[in-house]
């Protein structure tokens, strides 16, 4: 599927949303306040989660394509809970991430979890998925400390993509009747998701065609990868689905 951000724009984007997710942690009136999307954490959580993450992923990049499965960070995970020792940490995770991402380069391989979607098990790959992490957690810190942004357009058409792209395909077989699937933006892009036997396969919709659908959502790109996240509800966008393929969709866990 097409991409429209090359690696250099991934880390440069990685970048950004974690200091965008620092600005958010230093702007929040205490570490102790519940994150409303991940309602089980609160901002401490988020960011040390967010950070450890981060570190290992580091690791995993650096084992190389060998690696049989996420690798143990090679620095100390322990987040600090003084907010300004906090941020420090948190940027230091970041850095080894965009650090390890350099040296290996784009194009070697990388152990991930997603050996059945369309994504490539690539060090870009990895950076992607890495990118609209962040990007997503960035959105929760903000929304934490009371000043939610939005998504900014490249990234959130991005996610979308990468979302659909790496999350929604597999290999593995559709455990009900074959179903077409549009998502569409209103900044113009669209993509089609086929489950069948064979599985969900999605492709780019340079423009609507007379294919016919079983569902459908549309909203800006910001709002999309938000829903898609379970960050607000599908149903606050515009979605046609008499067949309730969205729900059956919500429920499948298949096997990466």
């Amino acid at each position: 599927m097409y991409n429209a951000l090359d690696f250099d724009d991934l880390l440069r984007l990685m970048d950004e949303r974690s200091t965008a997710f620092r600005a958010a942690l230093a702007a929040a009136p205490g570490l102790d306040v519940q994150v409303p999307t991940c309602p089980e954490w609160t901002l401490f959580d988020l960011a040390q989660h967010l950070g450890e993450g981060r570190r290992a992923w580091a690791a995993t990049i650096a084992a190389g394509p060998g690696a049989t499965g996420k690798a143990v960070p090679r620095s100390e995970p322990t987040a600090p809970r003084e907010r300004e020792a906090l941020l420090a940490w948190s940027a230091a995770s970041t850095q080894e991430l965009l650090d390890a991402l350099r040296e290996a380069g784009p194009d070697r391989g990388c152990w991930t979890w997603w050996g059945k979607s369309q994504s490539p098990q690539t060090c870009a790959a990895a950076a992607r998925r890495q990118l609209h992490e962040i990007t997503v957690h960035t959105y929760d810190a903000q929304l934490a400390a009371g000043s939610p942004q939005p998504v900014p357009d490249e990234l959130a058409l991005d996610g979308v993509e990468e979302f659909l792209s790496t999350i929604c395909t597999t290999t593995e077989s559709w455990p009900h009747e074959a179903a077409v699937v549009d998502y569409r933006t209103t900044e113009g892009r669209a993509w089609r998701q086929r489950l069948s036997a064979d599985g969900s396969r999605v492709v780019g919709l340079p423009a609507p065609d007379a294919e016919p659908t079983d569902a459908s959502i549309e909203g800006t790109a910001d709002d999309l990868v938000l829903a898609l996240y379970g960050r607000i509800p599908l149903n606050s966008l515009k979605t046609e689905d008499d067949r309730g393929v969205f729900g059956r969709l919500v429920e499948w866990d298949p096997e990466r």
